[in-house]
């Protein structure tokens, strides 16, 4: 691994591969203490620091003479899958997500029905609004298991 002249503990933190929060978690008995600019006040690590934190996380053995294990993913390890959102394949998307904006959980199919049932011909000239308002009134006054007495 590479040195440099001075880096700052940040990056020496990313060049032994650990984030930054617990690599202050370890300063002081795993790894070395920083030294600090007198003129800035920050803290940085010269070539010597450098060398001694890179063969401490190779060695796995701190300066305490302890040994300590770090958790390291890998860079081919693979990442957790995200579950891909259901397509939404009805006509009625905008319409859906205005009802579910409203605090209405709906199907594609009542919304189909409701659609047909209000406006047989087709909503035509009428507005989104004004359509989302029916539908939503519609569906509301269904009698389904929650709206039952």
């Amino acid at each position: 691994m590479e040195t440099k002249n001075v880096v700052s503990v940040a990056e020496m933190a990313r060049m032994l591969g650990l984030s930054r929060s617990r690599f202050y978690q370890l300063v002081g008995t795993t790894f070395p203490v920083p030294l600090y600019d007198v003129a800035s006040r920050r803290p940085f690590y010269d070539e010597n620091l450098q060398q001694i934190c890179i063969d401490v996380r190779r060695r796995n053995c701190g300066i305490d003479g302890k040994p300590v294990f770090f958790y390291c993913r890998g860079a081919n390890a693979p990442l957790p899958k995200r579950k891909p959102k259901p397509a939404k394949s009805s006509q009625y998307v905008d319409l859906i997500d205005g009802l579910q904006a409203l605090g209405l959980a709906t199907t594609a199919e009542r919304v189909a029905e409701a659609m047909r049932v209000l406006y047989p011909k087709g909503a035509g000239a009428t507005s989104e609004s004004e359509v989302l308002r029916s539908v939503f009134l519609h569906i509301k006054r269904q009698n389904t298991a929650d709206n039952v007495r």
